[in-house]
């Protein structure tokens, strides 16, 4: 059986959602931030990079969740559209979402992996509200006027609301964006995303 690795609060959201969105069976194993478990040996023999997501496969740790989450569609054979090019959208909205739009929330919390001085700290996390917007406005221009980010629901929008649950914190208002508050609301209204969503509470 599949175990995922996860903490309150992070990105781990997306891969649980789709876990119980392909009806896979798996154990979820939490770990604390607050009390430093994910510096803990146990948890680094599994993640070296000491964060979350990590699903403990068959096969090993799987880490970073683009890669958990298409690992979660190929196994179930599902939440992937069929076409080369809507495939190749999803993977492209999925390494958006980590590299540019999870990055620019790191920056409120995470100012240390890119500076030392404190000011500069300062600077990264009055810069968040800006840069969340920016990325809002993004997700914005790529939805549809209803339903999901593609023809059929997929791993980019269990990925989308996993971020998008960050933005109040953030200072975003996500009714500034029509399309995007209409897909969080859709997300929300589906089962196993309440079910994963009401667990991070």
């Amino acid at each position: 059986m599949l175990t995922l690795f996860a903490a309150k609060g992070t990105v781990a959201v997306a891969s649980q959602i789709a876990l119980e969105e392909a009806g896979l069976p798996y154990n979820t194993r939490w770990i604390s931030f607050a009390d430093g478990d994910q510096h803990a040996a146990p948890f680094r023999a599994l993640n070296p990079k000491g964060r979350v997501p990590a699903l403990i496969t068959d096969f090993g740790p799987l880490t970073e969740t683009p890669a958990i989450l298409e690992y979660i569609s190929e196994l179930s054979g599902n939440l992937m559209p069929d076409t080369p090019i809507e495939r190749a959208r999803v993977r492209e909205m999925l390494s958006y979402l980590a590299s540019t739009m999870h990055v620019n929330h790191a920056h409120k919390f995470r100012g240390a992996r890119w500076s030392d001085d404190p000011a500069a700290h300062a600077t990264m996390v009055a810069k968040v509200p800006e840069t969340m917007a920016e990325s809002c406005a993004y997700l914005e221009s790529q939805l549809p006027d209803s339903g999901w980010l593609l023809d059929e629901y997929s791993i980019a929008d269990i990925h989308m609301v996993s971020v998008c649950r960050w933005l109040a914190a953030d200072k975003v208002d996500i009714e500034n964006f029509p399309k995007l508050a209409a897909h969080f609301a859709a997300m929300k209204s589906r089962p196993a995303v309440a079910r994963i969503l009401q667990a991070h509470e």
